[in-house]
């Protein structure tokens, strides 16, 4: 696959990642909720989060500014390895892995830096304002990253003669996450699950010649 073609990947996603974001954060409540496609099972679901992919985050004060400053230094290698990758005919699905992981960093990137400049507070009574009068808020890095996709697929009361959780409410799936969440875990389950083809083996060069 071209560098061209693995560009095009990134900005699509970055594209349908951000309009998402953009339209959740200007039209929804904090908290907000409304059913996906009739189903109960899935739930577009306002939330924002000031930590990693699936809502999680890093304790302590300056753990915000920690993980933006870590995907701002982590988005160029993985920039360089997209780029490296291509130039030299790389497996596809290697090349379409990296790519998803990139445009997920840079994407989650992009709330962290700028939507707290860009946006005012969302709260469960008050819908964000892009660019206000007033200005955002939140400095740069500090910004939070918008989440809004749920699958709540099963809810329930765990049976009793589980351990530790027996007889407590359970539901599985109960993270929510972003269009680019969903990019980076994909491209690296595909590097889990395709490994081998991924990164083949190849032969030494003494064998080549020997064959």
């Amino acid at each position: 696959m071209s560098f061209k073609k693995a560009t095009i990947i990134v900005f699509l996603i970055l594209l349908v990642d951000q309009i998402s974001k953009v339209y959740i954060k200007t039209n929804f409540l904090l908290g907000e909720s409304i059913q996906a496609f009739g189903l109960d099972w899935f739930e577009i679901r306002f939330v924002e989060n000031e930590g990693a992919a699936w809502g999680t985050r890093l304790p302590g004060e300056y753990g915000k500014l920690i993980l933006s400053l870590f995907r701002l230094a982590i988005s160029p290698i993985i920039g360089y390895w997209l780029y490296k990758s291509a130039k030299e005919n790389a497996p596809k699905l290697l090349i379409v892995a990296i790519a998803l992981i990139f445009a997920g960093a840079v994407g989650n990137i992009i709330d962290s830096l700028l939507y707290g400049v860009l946006f005012d507070e969302s709260t469960p009574s008050q819908v964000a304002t892009f660019l206000p009068e007033n200005g955002g808020y939140a400095s740069p890095l500090y910004g939070n990253v918008v989440d809004m996709l749920y699958f709540p697929i099963w809810e329930g009361i765990l049976p009793s003669w589980i351990p530790v959780w027996g007889g407590k409410s359970f539901t599985f799936f109960n993270a929510i996450f972003n269009i680019a969440d969903m990019a980076i875990s994909t491209g690296v389950g595909i590097l889990l699950v395709f490994n081998k083809k991924v990164f083949p083996k190849t032969k030494p060069a003494e064998q080549e010649v020997e064959a």
